[in-house]
């Protein structure tokens, strides 16, 4: 298991994490740190725990909010499939009559040609 050592809101903390994940860890740290700061210009020193709080409440309000564009899109993929799926069902229907329309006309043609070049009367 890995170790990292990170900074948030000038307190050193030192984290486990799996192998590998070290710049992901500092990424996030980083990301808790700068909407800390952020927080901090905002409202001031109203102490270190209501800033935390906040930071977390709004990180939590960003999840929730992907979460629902997530699951919208989710939806709105499904529906899209569906449609997709109307649309190559119709577009068999479609070719099949197409392909009896063309059939029928080239029998006909062939009945007309079979017509003409028959026996020839003279007068």
């Amino acid at each position: 298991m890995a170790q990292v050592t990170v900074t948030i809101a000038g307190r050193v903390y030192r984290m486990a994490c799996a192998d590998g994940e070290e710049p992901h860890l500092e990424d996030l740290a980083r990301s808790v740190d700068a909407k800390i700061a952020e927080l901090h210009t905002s409202f001031g020193e109203i102490g270190d725990q209501r800033i935390i709080v906040m930071a977390a409440l709004t990180f939590a309000d960003e999840l929730g909010e992907a979460k629902r564009r997530i699951a919208e899109m989710e939806v709105d993929l499904v529906n899209a499939r569906q449609e997709s799926s109307g649309y190559h069902s119709q577009n068999e229907v479609w070719s099949q009559e197409v392909a009896d329309a063309i059939g029928s006309a080239a029998s006909r043609i062939e009945g007309a040609a079979q017509l003409l070049s028959g026996p020839k009367t003279t007068m």
